[in-house]
């Protein structure tokens, strides 16, 4: 594990790399990911404005400053994401935020399909689900936590819309965001820092 954990680094971008990244490929026609295709593409557009609004409006809550500001660790944030993931584009500005406020964590992005052996190792009931953030012990590397690929509330509304219509359509994508717009990052902070306060 600790090698795949490596390797991932190796392979990682910051915050910013990744937004570069994904923005020079959508300039290019392209989403991120080895599978392409309109629709990917349409999402991977659609999210690039809602990351940009993000980036501009999710604000970190002093009460979660403040706890994020007593770890005495240090951690590495190391988050399974692409392009075209609508989950990732909410989630990712998020762990950015918080980030920027804790002087103890390292915030890492690796795409997914191209760290195939990190994903395996990181499975949400079988399937390759993200984002997933993975927490690690910044000096041996040690895997300490992992979460995702969506928040609790996220992930109920979607589970209940599934057992209603058998299926996750775009109505059930459009529920999904309009739950994030509401949330405002709040639960994934609660959850994430939560999980942070838990290890030291």
């Amino acid at each position: 594990m600790k090698t795949i954990i490596e390797n991932s680094l190796k392979n990682s971008h910051s915050y910013s790399e990744y937004r570069a990244k994904v923005t020079e490929l959508l300039a290019e026609g392209k989403s991120s990911g080895n599978e392409q295709s309109d629709d990917l593409l349409h999402y991977s557009n659609l999210n690039e404005v809602r990351m940009n609004r993000l980036d501009k409006t999710i604000v970190v809550p002093e009460e979660i400053k403040a706890q994020l500001g007593k770890l005495n660790k240090k951690y590495i944030w190391l988050v399974l994401a692409e392009g075209w993931c609508g989950d990732a584009a909410q989630l990712l500005p998020v762990m950015n935020k918080m980030d920027e406020v804790a002087d103890n964590i390292d915030f890492h992005v690796v795409f997914r399909d191209e760290n195939d052996s990190l994903m395996q190792e990181f499975l949400t009931n079988g399937a390759r689900s993200i984002p997933k953030l993975i927490i690690v012990n910044s000096e041996n590397h040690d895997v300490l936590a992992a979460w995702g690929a969506r928040p609790e509330g996220a992930t109920r509304l979607i589970k209940e819309f599934k057992a209603k219509f058998g299926v996750v359509n775009e109505t059930a994508k459009a529920e999904l965001q309009k739950w994030y717009l509401k949330d405002k990052g709040l639960s994934t902070m609660e959850e994430i820092s939560k999980i942070m306060l838990a290890l030291e």
